[in-house]
């Protein structure tokens, strides 16, 4: 049921549509203000007002009227979480070079409930199911265990990876890559990350994707996305103890415009952060 609010909302965003590019600076601080202080059950409900008071789709509205990663970070907010994976998996198995990076984050964070799901909005959305791409020769095994599998993190515990250990005298995560390489090797080891601290495996992407990577924007939307109502201040956490500044900091340091200001907001750093 909407509630006042999500017309209240809407109505807002009128604004945005109104000035077509949404060239004037005050209008994105609008959509950063209303789409990135709700959740995503608000947004959705948002957007369903939104196409009842003015016959059209948000979703439409914001790719057509925006541009770069400001519009990703934009568009990424309206889609339900399953749909968000869909979209990312969709985007990394396109076209020849495939980001497997994505693949492994979805793959080995991903709870069998969650990969299903996910398996469930990319046939709604794109009218085929996954299993129809081909795995492809290059980095088969990876897609190949997407394909056949649900989430691998169900799987295991940490209990299991202790007694290995205890059976073989060495730590899971090194025999995995004394015996593998490639992209498979990455997929089982962040498993088993995700498997013993899973803010911490992101917390290790994002520091990777902002300074290994030149601030490696997808990456980075990705992540504060689709862990924002999850364990996003965990995460934060997890960052700051690890490597000394915090996440908001970096973020602030390499982004600029609304976009710098979009992903702030959703990283919702502490006054000591700035």
């Amino acid at each position: 049921m909407k509630t006042a609010i999500c017309f209240i909302d809407a109505f807002k965003l009128i604004l945005f549509e109104s000035y077509g590019d949404a060239s004037d600076g005050c209008e994105k601080d609008v959509l950063i203000d209303i789409l990135t202080q709700r959740c995503n059950s608000q947004r959705l409900l948002i957007a369903e007002a939104y196409g009842d008071m003015y016959g059209r789709d948000l979703i439409t509205d914001l790719k057509e009227n925006l541009s770069h990663h400001f519009k990703e970070v934009m568009v990424g907010l309206m889609y339900p979480p399953a749909s968000y994976d869909a979209h990312e998996l969709w985007h990394a198995l396109k076209g020849v070079n495939t980001e497997e990076n994505c693949l492994i984050d979805i793959l080995a964070s991903r709870s069998n409930t969650e990969i299903f799901q996910m398996k469930e909005a990319y046939l709604m959305q794109m009218n085929r199911k996954i299993t129809s791409l081909s795995p492809g020769n290059e980095n088969g095994r990876i897609r190949g265990s997407f394909f056949s599998r649900s989430g691998c993190h169900d799987l295991f515990s940490s209990q299991v990876f202790q007694e290995f250990q205890n059976i073989s005298g060495q730590d899971l995560v090194d025999a995995i890559n004394d015996c593998y390489d490639g992209y498979f090797q990455e997929l089982l080891v962040a498993i088993v990350l995700c498997v013993r601290d899973k803010p911490s495996y992101f917390a290790s992407r994002l520091h990777s994707a902002i300074h290994d990577f030149g601030f490696h924007n997808k990456t980075v939307i990705r992540i504060l996305i689709a862990r924002s109502e999850i364990d996003l201040m965990t995460i934060r956490q997890r960052y700051k103890e690890r490597y000394g500044k915090s996440l908001f900091h970096d973020i602030k340091h390499f982004a600029s415009g609304h976009y710098e200001r979009a992903l702030l907001a959703i990283c919702a750093g502490d006054a000591e952060d700035y």
